[in-house]
């Protein structure tokens, strides 16, 4: 009999750690948490995950209410699999994890920086919430 295989380890990266990578990371742990551990973390991590990103992930069933958002560093001696960047800025100083890995680039748009009224920027979190499920959740499972 085959020896059960671990999970894989992903951990995805943005700047502020506190929209498009946390509902990553929750879209991970949702549909492919089965295969993979995952973590998210930040360039430049906000004071809070964003609010309307809490609530749009809720309406699909994924709370990620719990959610903080974390620093890189923290992250940064622990054996990755994948290192996956969501957004430019976080590619343009990701830094070198010493134990080897892949990582991926897909970029969505930040939805925090979406404007006009709360229908309209709901909308735009929607939006991006589907995208990453769309776009990333298959990279992902493609690799374990």
């Amino acid at each position: 009999m085959a020896a059960t295989r671990e999970k894989r380890r992903a951990l995805i990266l943005c700047t502020g750690n506190s929209c498009r990578s946390q509902m990553a990371e929750g879209w991970v742990r949702h549909d492919l948490g089965d295969r993979w551990e995952v973590a998210s973390a930040g360039t430049h991590p906000a004071w809070n995950v964003s609010a309307m990103a809490v609530q749009v992930m809720a309406e699909a069933g994924v709370d990620i209410s719990a959610h903080v958002p974390k620093h890189w560093e923290e992250f940064l001696d622990e054996p990755w699999d994948l290192v996956v960047t969501v957004c430019d800025d976080a590619r343009e100083s990701c830094p070198v994890f010493p134990a080897a890995v892949e990582q991926i680039h897909l970029s969505f748009v930040d939805p925090t920086f979406s404007v006009g009224s709360d229908v309209k920027r709901l909308a735009a979190h929607r939006a991006v919430r589907d995208e990453i499920r769309a776009r990333l959740l298959p990279e992902i499972a493609a690799r374990g």
